[in-house]
């Protein structure tokens, strides 16, 4: 059952309740919320930090509407993942320990924002229309990214210093594209590979428009020249393979794959690690990873301080102790500690550390055995998306903030909608009606 409509039925109301509940209504914010999303360093560079808030804090009103005209069609039980309330919940409480109150809360606020609008895509839109709206946003925004990069390296050659644009594309690389840097430009890249695939098998777009998609986004993935994106790319083919493969198993046999392909997995990681090095110099990524250590280092030496509650969240650095501490130490200064998982440790402790594990895990295992599961390939796009944002985590913290948190959130609801213990138990608990 759902819930009955939380307005009165006024005349007026009624009239702009029917506008925003209509399929068109929905579709245009999904795009906008994605687009604002994925679009962030653009957005920041244009109109500064200011601008952006502003243009976030536009779409949360437009989005609470939606939900109420909507309200209806939404079955709420189950639905919401608990996890993400937990880890959003203790980042939030942070606000009361730590000695930047008016940053974490300002902090907080925004990751809240951005975790209702992942919430409000995924409550009003179904699988397919997500990915077709993640589809068009980045076919966009990677042509927007060649357009920029041929315009400040071929036809001005000059950088755009604004947008951290440095005309490299005339040398082949390194190119950042209209996303800041060349690790998120290749790690949205690798996300656009995966939703045109999957728009490609559920036939919603043309051959013509299917090549153009995938030409752009290998072009942009080659010229980003980022090491961390072809470590991601790796995992992520050897995931797909993977996925591909129990999709085709006989279904009596899937549980025993899952668990050897887990065992596998384990040890796959564990010799990547011993072999690290040779990983490395194949990648010609030495020199960066040496500076990354450093940097975790850094950040490391501070966990110990506050172990248990954190710092207090910032998800971006910002010129508070305990991050402008380690800028100082270090020849660059960073917004993150280049590692989710130890930012996470560092601005909210274990406590918060363990909540977001819990978050990632719970999305990750309920998305890949939908994705097992189901023949719908729409599935496979949770799962595999849910990969690359775990492998970039080891490197980049973009699943903490922005586009990265907004598509766990989204994904984790989406899993959870089909997977909820709580549905389970109250199924579990209904009786069924005796028949005459």
């Amino acid at each position: 059952m759902t819930s009955p409509r939380p307005f009165p039925h006024h005349p007026a109301i009624a009239t702009l309740i029917r506008g925003l509940a209509s399929a068109h209504a929905a579709a245009a914010l999904s795009l906008t919320i994605f687009g604002v999303a994925f679009a962030t360093p653009l957005i920041r560079s244009m109109l500064g930090w200011n601008g952006l808030v502003g243009v976030v804090a536009a779409l949360v009103p437009i989005a609470i509407l939606v939900v109420i005209a909507r309200w209806d069609t939404i079955e709420w039980h189950g639905l919401l993942p608990v996890s993400i309330f937990a880890f959003v919940g203790w980042c939030l409480l942070s606000t009361f320990w730590t000695d930047h109150q008016w940053v974490t809360l300002a902090s907080s606020l925004y990751q809240i924002a951005f975790a209702f609008l992942g919430l409000t895509v995924a409550l009003t839109r179904d699988m397919i229309q997500i990915v077709r709206s993640v589809g068009s946003v980045l076919r966009a925004l990677l042509t927007a990214s060649i357009a920029i990069e041929v315009l400040s390296g071929l036809v001005l050659d000059m950088p755009f210093a604004f947008m951290g644009v440095q005309g490299n594309i005339a040398m082949g690389g390194p190119i950042q594209g209209v996303f800041g840097t060349r690790n998120m430009l290749g790690f949205m890249a690798l996300i656009a590979l995966v939703t045109f695939v999957v728009e490609w098998r559920t036939r919603a777009v043309t051959r013509g428009t299917l090549i153009y998609s995938l030409a752009i986004a290998v072009a942009c993935l080659g010229l980003s020249q980022s090491p961390v994106t072809a470590l991601v790319a790796m995992a992520l083919g050897l995931a797909a393979l993977a996925l591909y493969g129990l999709r085709q198993a006989p279904k009596e046999t899937r549980r025993t794959l899952q668990w050897a392909l887990a065992g596998l997995t384990l040890i796959g990681l564990y010799i990547t690690y011993l072999s690290r090095s040779r990983v490395l110099a194949l990648l010609n990524a030495g020199s960066e990873f040496e500076y990354r250590y450093l940097l975790w280092s850094q950040a490391w030496k501070l966990v110990p301080v506050h172990d248990l509650e954190g710092w207090g969240w910032t998800g971006f650095w910002q010129d508070v102790a305990p991050y402008s501490y380690i800028n100082n130490a270090l020849v660059r200064e960073h917004d993150t500690s280049l590692n989710a998982f130890l930012d996470v440790y560092l601005q909210v402790g274990l406590v918060g550390l363990c909540a977001f594990l819990a978050l990632i895990v719970l999305a990750f295992v309920r998305s890949w055995l939908l994705a097992s599961n189901r023949r719908t390939v729409t599935y496979t796009w949770p799962a595999l998306v849910m990969v690359a944002l775990i492998a970039t985590s080891t490197a980049e913290s973009f699943i903490l903030v922005e586009a990265g948190w907004l598509l766990l959130v989204v994904c984790s609801v989406k899993a959870s909608q089909n997977m909820s213990w709580r549905s389970r138990l109250r199924n579990s608990t209904v009786s069924p009606v005796p028949t005459e």
